[in-house]
């Protein structure tokens, strides 16, 4: 690192050099891994391959992203956890007739998602829309930098990877949408849910959908975190309970942000607060900052 930045110029010009004769490999990953909350093994690549990966992701970013469903909300401009989770509220309110008639919620998660992207699908889904064979030639350059199996799996930490991500996913999005035709669908990352008044048909769209995954995407539903629930029992997604009348942190949240909290990071946790019924809290944590 200290030396791509020790030369910064004669290294940027050696990059562009790189890549315009087609012979730019990237390094290998650090690995290490962080708690957020849960353990999770990162893959961190060298400066100069971020530059790279940067460059290649404003590339790609628009010319997918306008192509996305409204209702995908990770790792894109103008979205994020606090407008699903608002999203979430007007899917059930609309859904239950505000909260005149029983609604339920169905709740998925894509098994070891990241690392059992197939590569060669990818690659495929990524040409559909990039005609230019050197930018192709360069994005596989980048999938193939990193493997779990031969063929499989992106590294977590690498802004491609989240783009590669949702690319990969949009097409369970336009399955969900358009040949389902579920109007209250949410997907942030390899979370997703449907909101519906009957819990039978819910209940069959899980074969459905993992059927869908398994042929066209080579992935699975989570056999252990599949969940159909009331709206009375609490929807948890994205961090938040969403109740019929209201909204709160989720119990492992709350636990972690009373076990961590002090005088220095009371702030970062205003905003995540706000967004639900700990309002009183978030006004207890202003007065006293």
């Amino acid at each position: 690192m200290r030396e791509f930045y020790f030369n910064l110029e004669d290294n940027l010009f050696d990059l562009r050099r790189q890549l315009l004769f087609g012979v730019y490999r990237p390094s290998r990953y650090a690995f290490f891994y962080v708690c957020d909350p849960k353990l999770r093994p990162i893959h961190k690549a060298t400066v100069k391959d971020r530059v790279v990966f940067q460059a290649v992701f404003r590339i790609l970013y628009h010319i997918f992203d306008r192509n996305f469903i409204y209702d995908s909300y990770a790792c894109r401009f103008d979205k994020g956890t606090h407008l699903g989770i608002e999203r979430l509220r007007k899917f059930v309110n609309k859904s239950s007739q505000n909260n005149s008639r029983p609604v339920f919620v169905l709740k998925c998660d894509i098994k070891k998602f990241f690392y059992s992207i197939d590569h060669q699908i990818l690659l495929d889904l990524i040409s559909r829309k990039i005609n230019d064979q050197q930018l192709l030639n360069l994005i596989k350059i980048i999938i193939d930098s990193f493997h779990i199996s031969p063929g499989k799996g992106l590294p977590l930490g690498n802004v491609t990877s989240q783009l590669f991500a949702n690319i990969y996913l949009n097409e369970l999005d336009q399955f969900v949408k358009h040949v389902l035709k579920e109007k209250y669908y949410i997907r942030y990352c390899d979370d997703f849910v449907i909101v519906g008044t009957d819990y039978q048909h819910l209940k069959n769209l899980v074969t459905i959908i993992d059927n869908f995954l398994q042929e066209r995407l080579k992935l699975i539903l989570h056999p252990n975190k599949i969940e159909i629930r009331k709206l009375s029992q609490g929807i948890d997604f994205l961090g938040y309970v969403t109740l019929p009348h209201h909204r709160v942190l989720r119990t492992k949240t709350k636990r972690r942000i009373f076990k961590r909290i002090n005088n220095k990071n009371r702030i970062s946790y205003l905003g995540m607060l706000k967004h639900c019924s700990g309002q009183l809290l978030a006004w207890l944590f202003e007065k006293n900052t």
